[in-house]
């Protein structure tokens, strides 16, 4: 699988990275492992995950994997921190008391001493960004974080946050920023992908198929096996059930068509090679929707599929 360098660090991740988000909950262990088995397989070095995900069951399951299937070393971690969602609320908590508490709950969950990327999941109005910057000060200078990042922010909380890190050499330089981007949601062309490259930070792309909307298996409705179904999921892709979405849906369905691969494949191709991204983030519910979307590394849009479907869906 190809390496890209993570913005002006010396960080190389695949460009593509394996999604946690349902292990431990939707995934159990046995289907995790067949993933991450089929992923290590196919050339990827990078695992994405959250102290959230499954209320930490997701890093519970990769420390389970961790020495079993794959050595410390040979995988890049990336977690966060900051987001929770006690009696089903949303609640973010930037502190640098909770940021680091969490941090070392994800390392005891995990069961290492470090992440490679730890993230601060998303933006706090309440709590200075300063505090906020400290924890990962913290983080990095202690070692229990290779490289810092954030997730979610929007092009001025970027270049604030990464502007005052590059101020001092003592602090610890933002690496990454992780934010969703697919056919479906390109609000990060307008000030995210620049702001990344300015400041000299790796973008990650998180729901490249549009939280699966972009495969075409809405078209008719819900199936009972999606994650629209899934009651913890439903909100997030109805957004995408309307009409402007179903044209591109349709779009990306007749690219296919012409070109002999799956709507999936191109949906992935699109965002995996647009400019700025430097590792797109997969997730399936079993290893073999998993080996579906690893086939997405044979394939190159041709441009004028690209300029298509960037029209289509601008």
């Amino acid at each position: 699988m190809q390496m890209r360098k993570a913005g002006n660090s010396g960080l190389m991740l695949s460009r593509l990275g394996l999604g946690t988000m349902t292990w431990g909950r939707d995934t159990d262990e046995h289907e995790a492992a067949d993933q991450c088995r089929a992923y290590i397989d196919a050339g990827g070095n990078f695992l994405d995950t959250a102290a959230t995900y499954g209320d930490g069951d997701s890093e519970r399951v990769i420390g389970g994997l961790l020495g079993a299937l794959f050595k410390r070393d040979e995988i890049v971690i990336a977690t966060k921190a900051g987001l929770t969602f006690p009696d089903g609320v949303r609640t973010i908590d930037n502190s640098r008391h909770a940021l680091i508490a969490e941090l070392d709950r994800s390392l005891s969950r995990l069961g290492t001493d470090f992440v490679d990327i730890w993230q601060v999941h998303a933006w706090d109005p309440f709590v200075p960004i300063d505090d906020t910057l400290s924890a990962l000060d913290y983080a990095y200078s202690s070692g229990r974080a290779r490289y810092v990042g954030v997730s979610n922010f929007n092009g001025w909380q970027l270049a604030l946050s990464a502007t005052k890190q590059a101020s001092n050499t003592a602090k610890a330089p933002l690496t990454t920023v992780q934010n969703e981007y697919s056919l479906l949601n390109r609000e990060v062309e307008n000030e995210v992908l620049d702001s990344a490259d300015a400041c000299g930070t790796g973008f990650l792309a998180w729901s490249p198929l549009g939280k699966g909307v972009l495969t075409g298996k809405y078209k008719n409705g819900v199936p009972s096996d999606s994650r629209g179904a899934a009651p913890h999921f439903a909100k997030d892709i109805a957004p995408y059930l309307n009409a402007r979405c179903n044209r591109i849906v349709e779009a990306v369905s007749v690219a296919a068509s012409g070109l002999g691969y799956s709507p999936l494949e191109v949906a992935m191709s699109w965002v995996r090679d647009a400019p700025g991204v430097t590792s797109t983030i997969i997730g399936a519910r079993t290893g073999a929707q998993l080996r579906g979307v690893l086939k997405t590394e044979e394939i190159t849009l041709p441009q004028i599929v690209r300029e298509a479907l960037n029209d289509v869906s601008a």
